[in-house]
């Protein structure tokens, strides 16, 4: 298989990339929280499978995880409130050479872009979602969320919330179309690389919901999770991920789960006590909708440069037009 030319050049500057070609800025995240392991993470990943900077697109929303893609030497798009996934299917759509991720949060996601959400899994396009699920609004100062605990008192909720949690992975696990849910917890970072990485390997759309913490609005709500590694449950099995032998020594408590049983998963999925981590449904048959719909070869240059240009003539004023022309 041939490679095109400019790609042929940029391999010969640079084959390999280190740590530091996926990092950008400090992080300003509050210290503590999930969202630096989800990063740490990814810049691995990254690495790990040497995966080239201009191939790489970030979307976010808004709210504590959408400054994902500022610290990401990658393309990213930092959209608005609940509208990543659009975003995201719409790059994939115009570049499906691009390896594709989103980061949402429990609120973006869940709440107001629910919609999109719940779309996104039926069109499963090949790119890999993170839901960074802390329970609460972060960013505007503690708000309930959708996936809140009932009982949670908050700025809105100063008597606690009176509705029970959303499940996502119960949501996403009865859509049609569905082809990979995971899960994983901030305080293991191995199974959050090990389970990312799955994710990112599968083509469809990956759905990896990462319980974290948040250790300015709810700072004990996983105190008894992280103290009782009896509260986590391990799933294995020779289709899902393999956890390293002294993660296993912590964490004895651990269950064979066949990926491709949907029922089970949704058992599984249902679960918050022990909270399960790993895959829990994975479907290689499910067509991509950038497959079926053919997107194609991404444009070319010239057809990138004409297009832009005739955009950029709409709003061009030539100085020997006559004002009626220029009105027309």
């Amino acid at each position: 298989m041939s490679m095109p030319k400019h790609d042929c050049l940029v391999r010969l500057v640079e084959d390999d990339h280190p740590l530091e070609d996926y990092q950008s800025g400090v992080p300003r995240w509050c210290s503590g929280c999930g969202d630096n392991a989800v990063l740490a993470a990814v810049q691995r990943l990254c690495r790990d499978e040497n995966l080239r900077p201009e191939k790489l697109a970030f979307v976010s929303g808004i709210g504590c995880a959408s400054r994902f893609p500022h610290y990401m030497r990658t393309y990213g798009f930092h959209g608005i409130h609940g509208r990543a996934l659009p975003i995201a299917e719409g790059v994939k759509m115009a570049r499906p050479d691009l390896h594709v991720f989103v980061n949402t949060g429990d609120g973006d996601c869940c709440s107001i872009g629910a919609a999109h959400w719940l779309h996104a899994i039926r069109y499963n396009m090949n790119m890999t979602v993170m839901l960074h699920d802390n329970h609460v609004y972060g960013l505007t100062k503690k708000q309930v969320s959708p996936t809140s605990p009932r009982g949670l008192k908050s700025n809105t909720t100063p008597h606690g919330a009176y509705l029970d949690a959303m499940n996502p992975l119960t949501v996403t696990l009865g859509v049609t179309n569905v082809s990979f849910v995971a899960q994983a917890v901030d305080w293991i970072p191995e199974a959050v690389y090990a389970v990312i990485r799955a994710a990112f390997h599968h083509k469809g759309f990956s759905f990896v919901r990462i319980i974290q913490r948040c250790p300015e609005f709810l700072p004990n709500m996983w105190d008894a999770w992280l103290r009782d590694p009896e509260k986590t449950l391990l799933l294995k099995h020779d289709d899902g991920i393999s956890f390293s032998p002294g993660l296993q020594r912590i964490y004895k408590n651990r269950q064979v789960h066949d990926p491709s049983d949907i029922h089970r998963a949704r058992e599984i999925a249902s679960c918050i006590d022990p909270v399960p981590v790993g895959i829990l449904f994975r479907d290689e048959s499910v067509p991509c909708y950038e497959d079926v719909r053919e997107a194609g070869t991404p444009r070319s240059l010239d057809m990138v440069k004409t297009g832009l240009e005739a955009e950029l003539d709409k709003f061009t004023v030539w100085p020997d037009d006559e004002p009626a022309a220029r009105i027309a």
